[in-house]
């Protein structure tokens, strides 16, 4: 077979070079056809298009052409030319073909119908080959990308924090345990407790809930940072909204207040879901067309609009007025369900809301105190159809402050201390958000499932592929 340089599918489509030979590779998605000639739709991932692939049978014969069904992997040459059926532009009359890898219709799962997304969770391994999951994931390496770009622009420095941590940034508990001890037969100290001085780090570890606390540290001397990486939660959570193991959007910056804040959040969202717009068009009408036919009106509905914010406490004055009937009583002092804060973006103001000054004892234990007493400048920012999409705050910077809220909570100071210690050395005004990259996801693509965003979810008793 003559050796000529792959032009990717998306390019191809692209092409009006009629009568040049092309070399194109891919997957096959479907082949009809009569006795005469084979029409193959041929995919390679750059694209959620096919081309079409147009075979003479008598050319290269029944035998040969028998393997090439739903899923098998070819390499074609053949002369670009300008369609004549419906939907395409260009086509490829084939001229060689190379089988690469054949797959067997009585076995491959992914046959020419409809698929649950159920299904295709348990098939993970294969469902990046269909129309929606290569849409969803070619639209999250886009949405990688302009978080990167964003903050570079901007003068952000990346920051790697440690996925193996001994501090827990959210208070949570929920921490999967890092060990190389022998669960089995672990050695015990004389009380009968785990001895963990015996273990690899000399010392009880996790992975990590939040790069936060040490992304401060980072913002404390290079004065904007963000982290973009895994994080883990061990929560038995069961819904659509919850993985076990997920990646977080984390700045920190020196010097901004809780107002700074919510600047750069409605502006980062702004940019990402613009960036989406402008680049993963194909995609996202993909998605549209299929799953949610309000999705491109949303979409611009968070870039058309700005923001309102609102207190907490102003808020919870709505809900309570609103006569709506919740499945969860609101009040002063409640942590907002989904349901309320989809009532203030949905209903109540009809465009995303950024909600601020919550009580401290529903929130964590850096966030700066009011002079209040009883509220926190914490800062939720609520999106149309998912509620909270942002959670962040202006950080505690007082010593004293910081020393006092950690010892009302009854925490352990022992595992921050180098946390805290950053509150006598020059310590600063400062502030920062963390954005759950799957919650962005879904409102991007306007997939319902979480697990149907990230390529391999995990979840609880799923740990496959």
């Amino acid at each position: 077979m003559k050796q000529l340089k792959r032009t990717k599918i998306s390019e191809a489509l692209k092409l009006n070079t009629f009568g040049k030979e092309i070399n194109v590779k891919g997957w096959v998605r479907t082949r009809r056809g009569n006795k005469n000639v084979s029409f193959v739709a041929l995919n390679d991932g750059s694209t959620i298009q096919n081309i079409q692939i147009v075979i003479d049978n008598e050319k290269f014969g029944e035998s040969f052409l028998k393997p090439i069904t739903t899923g098998a992997c070819i390499n074609v040459n053949g002369l670009l030319v300008e369609s004549q059926g419906q939907g395409q532009s260009v086509e490829i009359q084939a001229a060689e073909i190379e089988i690469f890898g054949t797959a067997d219709p009585a076995s491959y799962p992914l046959q020419k119908k409809g698929h649950s997304l159920e299904f295709l969770r348990e098939i993970a391994y294969l469902r990046p080959r269909t129309n929606t999951f290569g849409a969803v994931f070619r639209i999250r390496h886009h949405m990688a990308y302009a978080i990167h770009k964003y903050f570079n622009d901007r003068g952000f420095y990346y920051f790697h924090t440690p996925l193996i941590t001994a501090s827990d940034a959210e208070g949570a508990g929920a921490m999967f345990e890092v060990t190389t001890l022998d669960l089995n037969n672990p050695p015990r100290t004389e009380d009968g407790k785990i001895d963990y001085s015996q273990d690899f780090f000399g010392r009880q570890t996790n992975l990590t809930v939040s790069g936060q606390l040490e992304g401060e540290l980072g913002a404390m001397a290079l004065g904007a940072i963000y982290t973009f990486g895994p994080t883990f939660r061990a929560e038995n959570s069961n819904t659509p909204r919850h993985l076990a193991e997920f990646w977080m959007i984390e700045p920190e910056v020196a010097f901004n207040d809780i107002n700074d804040n919510m600047d750069l959040a409605e502006d980062f969202l702004k940019y990402l879901i613009r960036y989406a717009l402008d680049n993963c068009r194909e995609d996202i009408e993909f998605l549209a067309k299929m799953y949610d036919n309000e999705l491109i009106d949303r979409l611009n509905f968070v870039v058309d609009n700005n923001f309102i914010r609102l207190t907490y406490a102003e808020g919870i004055k709505i809900l309570e007025e609103s006569g709506e009937k919740f499945e969860f009583p609101v009040h002063w002092g409640t942590d907002l369900q989904s349901e309320h804060e989809r009532y203030l973006v949905e209903k109540h103001f009809k465009c995303p809301v950024i909600l601020t000054d919550y009580p401290k004892e529903i929130k964590s234990f850096y966030m700066k105190q009011n002079d209040d007493g009883k509220t926190v400048r914490a800062m939720d920012v609520l999106f149309p159809k998912i509620g909270e999409i942002i959670g962040g705050s202006e950080r505690e910077a007082d010593y004293d402050k910081l020393m006092n809220r950690v010892k009302e909570l009854g925490m352990n100071a022992e595992p921050i201390w180098w946390y805290i210690e950053t509150r006598k050395f020059g310590t600063a005004p400062h502030a920062g958000f963390g954005l759950g990259f799957e919650r962005l996801m879904l409102f991007v693509t306007g997939m319902t499932n979480i697990r149907d965003v990230i390529p391999f979810p995990r979840t609880p008793n799923n740990a496959e592929f």
